[in-house]
C-alpha cells in the first residue's frame, strides 16, 4: 500500500504546480521576492514603505455553487478570475491596491491540465487586478470531494495610505451615487440559479442559444466576475476622492449598499437609471421571484457603486470610461435612516 493507492497522486502534484508556472509568472511584480514552490511567498514592504501610513488591507472569498456550472460546462478557465474579483474588488473598494494573491484548490483527484487550466483563470484574475500570484496550495482529497469535482478560494492583500481609505465618513446629502455595469451574475446566488435552471443544467440546456441574452445559457451564467481595481484606481489618480464605495455581492443592493454609508444618510437608487441585463429578467420571469428578492440577492447589473461629490461627476464617469468600464449616475445620497431606497 502506498499514497498514490489511497487516491493522492503526489506525481500528479508535481506536474500541476509545472504546468501552472508560465500563467503564475504572467502575475510577478516588482516587489514579489522568490520563485514559486517555497514554504511562503516572500513580498517586499517596498510597495507601500513610501506612504505617510500604510495601512495593510484583506480580503478572502471563494467561488461558491457557480462551480457547479463549470463541471457541468467542462469550463474551468475562467473560475479563477471570481475567485481573485470577489477578493480585490473588497479590497479595492476600502480605496486599496491589492498588492499579492493565493489561492487554495481542494479536489478529488488531481487532474494536473485541470489544476493548470483552473491556476490560468486565478492568474488572469491577477493581471487584471495588478495584484501578484505568490502562492497557494492544491489539495487532494479522495474521498472528500467526488473525483471530478473541486472547491477554489482565495486571499488578497492590498495596501492603503490611511489619508486614503474610503470610509463613508465624508458622505453628505447631495453626494451622486454612480455604478459600474456587472458582466452579470458574477459569483453570488448560484443556489437560487441553479433550482430556477434545474430543467436546464444539462449539456443541451447550457448550450441553447437565447436571443434575449444574445449568447448560450451556459455562457451567460458563467461570465467572470468584473474586476474594478483598474477602475477605482483611474478615479482616484484623476484626482477624485471617493467618499464611500460598496461592491454589490451577496446580498445584493439592501444589504451591501448600507454598508457603505454613515449614520444619518440615505442611498437613493433608481432602477430605471440603467439598463438591467436581460439574464435577469429571464431568471425573475422563469423563477417567478420578486422584485425586492431580486435586488436583496444579486448585482442587477451594478457590480460597483461609488458617491462623489456633484461637481466631480463628469469627471469620475470620464475616468471610469477611460478604465474600459460602463458608468452610470444611478442615485445621490440623502440626509436620513441609514439604508437604501429603491425608486
Amino acid at each position: 500500500m502506498d499514497y498514490k493507492n489511497a487516491g493522492v497522486d503526489i506525481e500528479a502534484g508535481y506536474k500541476s504546480v509545472e504546468l501552472m508556472k508560465e500563467h503564475v509568472k504572467g502575475t510577478m511584480r516588482p516587489e514579489v521576492m522568490g520563485g514559486l514552490g517555497g514554504f511562503s511567498g516572500a513580498f517586499s514592504a517596498a510597495a507601500f514603505k513610501e506612504m505617510d501610513e500604510p495601512v495593510l488591507l484583506s480580503g478572502t472569498d471563494g467561488v461558491g455553487t457557480k462551480l457547479k456550472l463549470a463541471f457541468l460546462m467542462d469550463k474551468h478557465n475562467t473560475v479563477g478570475i471570481d475567485c481573485v474579483a470577489m477578493c480585490v474588488n473588497d479590497v479595492a473598494c476600502a480605496g486599496g491596491e491589492p498588492l499579492f494573491f493565493l489561492d487554495y484548490i481542494a479536489c478529488g483527484k488531481n487532474v494536473p491540465e485541470k489544476i493548470a487550466e483552473i491556476v490560468s483563470g486565478v492568474a488572469e484574475g491577477c493581471k487584471q487586478s495588478g495584484a501578484a500570484l505568490v502562492g497557494g496550495e492544491t489539495a487532494e482529497m479522495p474521498g472528500f470531494y467526488p473525483e471530478y469535482e473541486y472547491d477554489l478560494a482565495g486571499f488578497a492583500v492590498g495596501a492603503v495610505d490611511k489619508k486614503d481609505l474610503i470610509t463613508g465618513e465624508k458622505l453628505a446629502a447631495g453626494d451622486v451615487l454612480i455604478g459600474m455595469a456587472s458582466s452579470g451574475v458574477h459569483s453570488n446566488g448560484f443556489s437560487l440559479v441553479r433550482k430556477v435552471f434545474e430543467q436546464e443544467l444539462t449539456a443541451e440546456g447550457l448550450n441553447t442559444y437565447y436571443e434575449e441574452l444574445g449568447t448560450t445559457l451556459g455562457e451567460a451564467l458563467i461570465a467572470p466576475t468584473k474586476i474594478y481595481v483598474k477602475a477605482l484606481k483611474s478615479v482616484k489618480d484623476a484626482g477624485i476622492t471617493i467618499k464611500a464605495c460598496s461592491h454589490i455581492t451577496g446580498g445584493g443592493f439592501y444589504e451591501n449598499i448600507p454598508r457603505m454609508l454613515k449614520e444619518c444618510t440615505r442611498a437613493v437608487v433608481k432602477k430605471d437609471s440603467y439598463a438591467v441585463p436581460a439574464i435577469f429578467r429571464l431568471l425573475a420571469d422563469k423563477g417567478n421571484i420578486e422584485e425586492e428578492m431580486m435586488y436583496n440577492t444579486y448585482n442587477m447589473g451594478l457590480g460597483m457603486i461609488l458617491a462623489v461629490d456633484p461637481a466631480d461627476v463628469d469627471k469620475a464617469m470620464e475616468a471610469i470610461r477611460s478604465a474600459e468600464e460602463i458608468p452610470y449616475v444611478v442615485g445621490s445620497i440623502e440626509a436620513g435612516d441609514k439604508g437604501v431606497t429603491l425608486c
